[in-house]
């Protein structure tokens, strides 16, 4: 056994995945790789945004091909002992398992992170086949050929994880990158010791090289491709299967099955499947918390980073998205492995592949809560981002206001929205003028599970605010273009809005603060806006 070469780490990491309590099975996937394996010199490449499980399923392939361990007792207890032909390829196999986001003790450069690498699969080889004369100044891919030539049956099973970690550390120049994608591109492309490459990341692979080294790839991403989309994430499915066993475990849930979804939905497969973020799910039951489990580390998860160098294109899509809108995007994955991001199409596209933003029916959006926040915070940090920045600061003040029913205060902030000349104020579509009011009451987030366009009593309103604290005002907001907000708080109250609050039928109320009905118009003659904010009766009486 080696460190690289037929060793247990992938075992001993995905048992432990196993007996965990929101363990979920997707040992299922193994059945598309068995015909690969079989045929040989197969090569795949299966990218995902950080966080969605890519660690685990290389674990998991690693573990159950690799003849170090048997894995009965992992693999007998999931779906894939179901498959008659599974102890075929179970443990049967050399496996080379190596996850690349290892580095050398104080690492400083490229060849001190490859070297320790091919030093020590060289290190392996050497322990599994003494019988074959290796020299010392050999490259990793000779010796595997003389190990092929000395032994026909000696072909392998690669599973590389994180392969594109080294791209993104700071010592890494334009040159090692190129001598990187050659390193992989010598080591497997046309070698017939390679049985399967499995490679797994962020960045797609073959759109990295710059000509045909590694095009012998075929790439399965999110967005893509359909075939093992099922793979990673959590379905809505799987989600309620968790959901049921938190019920279980857990005296005093503080988790609601709809938290799960506002939170950590917002994705969606090829197909239009939605997709949770796996580890957020989980450590939200874990925790018995909802709360954002988007950890940072370094400018690659930092959403200004991407934004930066052409701020004037994406500010006018960033307040859209932040008011729950999709904006129409080219997606060209390539895009990230650049980070010189100029155009608008291609920052959207690095946030894409890195999970920032949603890409569904070529539209970008914003996914879910957990991400919205870390939008909302950037907004409120980042004077560059103009009108958009300085709306963003007034929103505390405007929230503050709309509680305390001070229209004037409202309209005066309404009325530097006019004269910021914001692009948006043409308020042609609805949607700019909904845009606007997002940006408003941007702080309303914090407090405020805020729906758009929501079927609410006998109809659709514009926005609702649920209170995180049951005990808190609630809010109706209805938006009127050259109507009077005394006609939206009309609306209000003949389509029942409130009802939205009710619990059901024969049970209290969900929400006992007061509910407040705002409208808010804008005149485009005189070009003014004008609020109104009425405390409405308890819901009860709507019903």
């Amino acid at each position: 056994m080696g460190i690289y070469l037929n060793g247990t780490t992938a075992y001993t990491l995905y048992k432990s995945e196993t007996v965990k309590p929101y363990f979920i099975d997707k040992t299922s996937m193994l059945e598309q790789l068995f015909p690969l394996v079989n045929e040989g010199n197969n090569y795949i490449c299966i990218t995902r945004p950080r966080r969605f499980g890519k660690t685990v399923t290389a674990n998991m392939i690693a573990a159950f091909f690799s003849k170090a361990k048997n894995a009965e007792d992992i693999f007998d207890k999931c779906k894939i002992s179901a498959n008659p032909i599974c102890t075929k390829y179970q443990n049967q196999y050399s496996v080379i398992h190596i996850s690349f986001n290892d580095l050398p003790k104080r690492c400083t450069s490229y060849e001190k992170y490859i070297d320790r690498i091919e030093n020590r699969l060289i290190k392996d080889l050497r322990l599994e086949y003494p019988d074959v004369e290796i020299s010392e100044d050999e490259a990793v891919w000779d010796v595997l050929n003389e190990i092929y030539a000395y032994d026909i049956n000696a072909r392998f099973i690669f599973v590389f994880d994180e392969w594109d970690f080294i791209f993104h550390q700071d010592f890494i120049t334009e040159q090692d990158k190129k001598d990187y994608l050659l390193f992989l591109r010598n080591l497997l492309k046309d070698r017939p010791y390679v049985l399967l490459a499995y490679i797994t990341g962020i960045l797609p692979i073959a759109k990295c090289s710059s000509g045909s080294e590694l095009n012998m790839f075929m790439e399965y991403t999110m967005i893509s491709e359909e075939k093992f989309s099922d793979a990673f994430g959590f379905t809505d499915s799987e989600t309620d299967e968790l959901y049921r066993r938190y019920g279980k475990n857990t005296k005093h849930k503080n988790v609601s099955r709809e938290g799960l979804r506002i939170w950590y939905n917002g994705y969606h497969t090829f197909r239009g499947e939605s997709v949770y973020n796996p580890r957020s799910v989980v450590f939200a039951l874990t925790n018995n918390n909802l709360a954002s489990y988007w950890t940072s580390s370094g400018p690659y998860d930092e959403i200004y980073y991407y934004i930066e160098h052409n701020i004037d294109d994406v500010r006018d899509d960033l307040a859209l998205m932040i008011s729950g809108e999709a904006v129409p995007a080219k997606i060209q994955e390539y895009a990230a492995t650049s980070m010189k991001l100029t155009t608008r199409d291609e920052i959207f596209s690095a946030m894409v592949v890195y999970g920032f933003l949603n890409f569904e029916n070529g539209k970008v959006s914003i996914p879910n809560k957990e991400l919205m926040d870390k939008f909302a915070a950037m907004l409120r940090k980042e004077p560059s981002l103009g009108y958009v920045y300085r709306l963003a600061h007034e929103s505390e003040r405007m929230l503050y206001a709309t509680l305390h029913g001070d229209t004037k205060t409202m309209n005066e902030i309404l009325e530097y929205v006019h004269n910021t000349e914001i692009p948006l104020l043409s308020y042609n579509y609805e949607t700019e003028l909904s845009a606007i009011v997002n940006l408003i009451y941007l702080a309303a987030r914090d407090l405020y599970q805020v729906e758009r366009e929501e079927k609410a009593g006998i109809g659709y309103v514009d926005f609702i605010f649920y209170p995180y604290d049951k005990t808190a005002d609630c809010l109706i907001l209805e938006l009127k273009v050259d109507h009077t907000p005394e006609e939206a708080i009309k609306q209000i109250i003949e389509k029942k809005y409130a009802m939205k609050f009710q619990g059901k039928i024969g049970q209290k109320p969900l929400y006992t603060g007061r509910i407040l009905a705002v409208g808010i118009s804008y005149d485009k003659k005189n070009k003014v806006h004008a609020c109104k904010v009425q405390e409405l009766e308890k819901v009860s009486k709507f019903c």
